[in-house]
Parts: structure tokens; sequence; C-alpha cells
């Protein structure tokens, strides 16, 4: 295991090294370590020998998702997208609630026999997206801002947004036969996401107060409030689960909170915690690589997990787009790039490690929701890594040569 740990390291310094040679190629970080945690892995050198009850792999992947899940909603607060939020709003109500609709669907047409809570947990489990999967084409200055803030705030938010629908399949998908006849799971699932919204919103708005109040009397220095900023996103993580509410919504909640009260001076003062929980996903799609992918391989007998997987990246995402875009008067080649690049991520990942836990504690074995959400984020990191740049690049120069004024490149604050 040292060795395996060792050899992840080393991997990790030269994709430091190699970071800019490796973008220009359409070489992603994710890829990047997802393939070498298959590679240290029992599939490939064994060196590395993870399972899902290795002690720490469940709290380094929560703990990742709700810094990342604090930082983007302290970052994308309303007020900094009120000049043209309807676009990210459309892909934030009918766009998600479309795609976790046509993903249960689905999943009910390809595995009838595992019920309508498998396939309504894996229609949630699979509609956020992860914005690090397809940077190049939020980076780039040739699509329109609209475009890119509409997909950036998208990413940023919908796995907030999906945290309490995951939660409350998830309570359905584990109840008993009985449980799930009389209701008796609900109750505890909405104390759950009140419990989470309640503490969320008191610790960001009770810190963001204290730190605007520490400014303004000079009694602290910006250093200090961004290691304070970073373990105030831990406090409403923890202090969530210690109320007995859900750690992520309230990490949500309170990024939202706090970037309210805080403004503009957010963005500087979460830098470390965006760094820090960067970091950390290397860790975690290491994890995915050495873990997931080889178990998917195992338990994959049939073909339904990939077509799954392959319907998830492509209509169950593009067509609530296309609906959700009507009437936005972009044309269809945008609408189309918007459709594909719904990358699924990190919250995927930990998602699924919830899942199964949770029905493996229940003596409910999940390997088929487990494969299909595997080969979903496994083709999605590679699909949506390697077309970032030449569809990016093809989408500017057809927008270059098309008829203006365009909806997509109207003037809004970037």
């Amino acid at each position: 295991m040292v060795w395996g740990v060792t050899l992840f390291a080393v991997i990790i310094v030269l994709y430091g090294a190699l970071a800019g040679t490796l973008g220009r190629w359409s070489i992603t970080a994710p890829m990047i370590f997802v393939a070498a945690g298959l590679l240290l892995s029992s599939l490939g050198l064994n060196v590395i020998q993870l399972s899902m009850q290795t002690e720490g792999i469940k709290q380094l992947t929560e703990i990742t998702l709700a810094l990342l899940l604090f930082a983007d909603a302290s970052t994308l607060s309303f007020r900094q997208v009120r000049e043209d939020a309807m676009l990210p709003a459309r892909l934030l109500t009918v766009g998600i609630l479309l795609t976790i609709a046509l993903g249960t669907i689905t999943a009910l047409i390809l595995f009838p026999v595992e019920g309508l809570a498998f396939a309504a947990l894996s229609g949630a489990i699979l509609a956020p997206t992860d914005a690090a999967l397809g940077l190049p084409i939020f980076n780039n200055p040739a699509v329109p801002a609209r475009v890119r803030r509409a997909l950036n705030v998208e990413s940023g938010l919908n796995d907030g947004i999906a945290t309490p629908i995951v939660t409350l399949f998830l309570a359905f998908a584990a109840a008993t036969e009985a449980q799930a006849r009389s209701g008796g799971w609900l109750p505890t699932a909405l104390a759950e996401i009140g419990l989470a919204v309640l503490a969320g919103a008191g610790i960001g708005m009770a810190g963001g107060w204290l730190f605007r109040l520490a400014a303004r009397r000079g009694w602290t220095e910006s250093a200090a409030l961004q290691v304070g900023t970073l373990a105030l996103g831990l406090a409403a993580y923890l202090g969530s689960l210690a109320l007995g509410g859900n750690g992520f919504i309230a990490a949500f909640v309170g990024g939202i909170a706090f970037g309210n009260v805080m403004g503009r001076q957010a963005v500087d003062l979460i830098e470390p915690t965006e760094d820090l929980g960067m970091i950390l996903s290397i860790l975690v799609w290491g994890i995915f690589g050495a873990l997931f992918v080889p178990l998917a391989l195992h338990y994959t007998t049939d073909w339904r997990p990939v077509l799954y997987a392959i319907l998830s990246l492509t209509v169950i995402r593009m067509a609530p787009v296309a609906l959700a875009m009507r009437g936005a008067g972009f044309r269809r080649d945008t609408v189309a790039l918007m459709g594909w690049f719904g990358p699924r991520g990190l919250a995927s990942v930990v998602f699924t490690l919830m899942a199964f836990l949770e029905f493996e504690h229940a003596g409910r074995p999940i390997d088929t929701l487990a494969a299909t959400a595997t080969w979903t984020i496994l083709l999605s990191v590679f699909a949506h890594g390697m077309s970032a740049v030449p569809l990016s690049a093809w989408y500017a120069r057809r927008l270059a040569r098309a008829p203006q004024p365009l909806a997509e490149t109207a003037v809004v604050a970037d």
C-alpha cells in the first residue's frame, strides 16, 4: 500500500510538471488520475488494495464534496448572476428535474426488476454536472460569456440542488417494504433536510456577519479570514451531521448564506477552500479509478449499465436541456453544445458511495446501480475531457461565421 501511495504521489508530481502540455492534447486531470488509480489497482500493478469499507475513504470523499459545495455556493451567489439569471435558472429548474425524470424512466425500462426506488435513485445520482471535466470550454473566451456562465453556474449549483432529492430517494430506496408502504421513511428524511437547511443558513450567516464585523473593526487580516472561511465550510458540514442533518445540504446552504452576506469579498476568501477541495478531488479520482472501476468491471455481466451510461450522457441530458432552453433564442448548435457539456463527476462519485454503503449496511447490495453510475462517470471523464477543446473550437468557428447579432453574444457581465 505504501508503494502504491508513493507511485500515486509521483504521478501527481509529473502531472504538475506537464499539465499544460497534457491540456493541449485534451488530457485532463480527472483522466490522468482515474487511469492512475486503475493502473495501481488489483487490475493493474496491484499495489493499492481498497474496498468500500476501507477506513477514511467515505470521510475523504464526503469532506471533498462538502468543501466544493460550500465554495461553489459562496462564489456563485445569486447576486453575481442577477444580470443574466434566467439562463442558469432554466437549467437548474426545468433542466435538472427533467433529467432526473428521464433518467428514472430509462432505468425503469432497462432495469424493470430493480423497481421504482432504484430507478429514481439512479436518475438523481447521475443528474449533477461537474465543470472540472470540461474546463477548456469554460475557460475559452471564444465561447460566449452567456453560454459559459450558464453552464458554470449550473455546474456550481446543481449538485447542491440534487442533494436533497438524492437524500429523499435514498431514504425511500433503503426503507424496508413496510416503511415504504407506510411512508415512515419520509418524516426522517424531511427532518434531515430541514435540520441541514437551518444549520447551514445559521452557520453561514453568523460566520459572514462575524467576518464583516472583524474586517471593519480591524481585528483580523486577510490570510486569517481565508483560514476561517475554510473552517466555516467544515463547521456547516460537521455541525449539521452532529445535529442529525444532512452535511452536504448544510454546506451548500451555508455557502449561499455566507456568499450573500460577504458579497464579492467572498471570492477572495474562498480561494484556499477551493484549492484544498481541488487537491482532495485528485485523491477522489484516484480512488474512483482504483476502487469503483474494478468493481464495475467485476459486477457488470450484461450490456445494460453501459447502454444506460451512453443514454445518460446523451439523450437523458441533452433532451431536457433542449426543452429548458426553448424560447431563449439560441442557435441549435449552442443548445446542442450546452446539452453535451453536462459531465458527471465528483458529486455522482460521492452519491454512489453513499448509496452503496447504505444498502450494504441494510444487507441489500446494489451492484447494478454502482456499476451503472461508475460506467456513466467513467465514460464522461474521457468523452467530455477529450471533446472539450475540439468542440469548443468548432463551435467558436461556427459562431464567428454566423449572422450577427446573436442572443448568445448579448453583452452581460462576465
